[in-house]
């Protein structure tokens, strides 16, 4: 198949240091080359892919000091995927909306990822106004907020098996990887970690609009000897700083989409301690992968209870699950039926894909 892969401009793809939607959007774009198809990745220009790259700006904007407007960026590269639409068999957008007029008007099928969360007044009116368009949730917690809209499927995210290792042992500290924001409750961490005796190391991002939440909320909590601020780390750093913890703590305080660093840690074999709010539940099994935990009395007393978690256990779940070959794969089943609508069908129960092929499609160039 001939694929555009469509990725925000914030960061690189891959990110070099913190990055969501763009990870996996190379993730997918990488794998989907490896399995023989002909993939256009439409990013910032200092992006690293075995595609063929479609520059859409010089430099990762979230990095490039002389960006002030980031929407003129990706209003152009969407002008620029739809000039170039007829040379594909799907575009695959990551970029939540923002091609939505456009989409609509095109004969190329376009199926669109959200990556983010749904819970926002502003947009049902949006999502009403669009209600015809191709939509894949990367968890069903996700989808809820707007469960009228037309969703195909739920695609879990995944990750290349190889890029993080089981670390058997652990270690004697506790993990936060993320970045510092009021909902992701590095707070909430790091209390944890002083109540239960434990170090804890912080390797967090700071946006811009959380400067003023880290230097008035975090900064000050920083100051004792249990807490290390590692600060932002790249993805080479990930395989040390996750499989020498004891356990990953994700105390969130909002309704998580999905979240990377869960399945991160379970491919280093490394427990987590979260609390079960939006996709957490689906992602990690509670007493097997770690524990779910409702406050921070609990939490606490899951960091006593980590002798009880085989690690193998967890990465052996991860490799069930979160890999970047089963996500590809989930992807070019979708890709297919909106294709080839006519040949197959596919019907979608609690966000699970199942395919029927009703008569062979005529294959499609790779």
């Amino acid at each position: 198949m001939r694929i555009a892969q469509v990725a925000p401009l914030y960061e690189s793809v891959p990110p070099r240091l913190y990055g969501g939607t763009e990870r996996v959007v190379s993730w997918l774009t990488e794998k989907l080359v490896s399995l023989g198809h002909d993939v256009t990745l439409f990013a910032s220009g200092d992006s690293v892919t075995n595609a063929r790259l479609v520059p859409a700006c010089k430099k990762a904007l979230r990095l490039e000091s002389d960006c002030v407007d980031p929407l003129a960026h990706h209003t152009l590269m969407v002008e620029r995927v739809f000039t170039l639409a007829e040379e594909f068999d799907l575009i695959h957008f990551h970029t939540d909306y923002l091609h939505f007029p456009l989409s609509r008007r095109v004969h190329v099928p376009c199926v669109t990822t959200l990556h983010g969360r749904l819970d926002l007044p502003d947009l049902v009116p949006l999502y009403k106004e669009f209600s015809e368009v191709a939509l894949i949730s990367i968890s069903d917690a996700q989808r809820r907020p707007l469960p009228w809209v037309n969703w195909l499927a739920t695609v879990h995210h995944g990750l290349p098996a190889h890029s993080l290792s089981l670390t058997e042992g652990g270690g004697d500290y506790l993990a936060f990887l993320g970045r510092i924001s009021s909902e992701k409750g590095v707070d909430r961490a790091i209390e944890i970690a002083i109540r239960s005796g434990t170090k804890l190391k912080v390797a967090a991002k700071i946006d811009r609009c959380d400067r003023d939440y880290f230097e008035r909320q975090i900064k000050p909590l920083l100051d004792h000897p249990l807490i290390e601020f590692v600060g932002e780390i790249a993805a080479s750093e990930k395989q040390d700083f996750l499989g020498n913890a004891a356990a990953l703590l994700f105390p969130i305080e909002w309704p998580e989409p999905f979240g990377i660093v869960l399945i991160e840690a379970m491919a280093c074999g490394t427990p987590v301690i979260a609390h079960p709010f939006g996709s957490v539940p689906e992602i990690i099994p509670d007493g097997v992968c770690g524990f779910l935990v409702r406050d921070v009395d609990e939490a606490v007393g899951a960091v006593r209870r980590l002798g009880e978690i085989d690690r193998r256990e967890c990465r052996s779940h991860f490799e069930l699950n979160f890999t970047d070959e089963r996500m590809a794969r989930d992807y070019v089943k979708i890709y297919h039926q909106l294709i080839h609508p006519k040949s197959a069908s596919m019907t979608v129960e609690e966000g699970a894909l199942n395919w029927t092929e009703v008569e062979s499609p005529t294959p499609s160039t790779t």
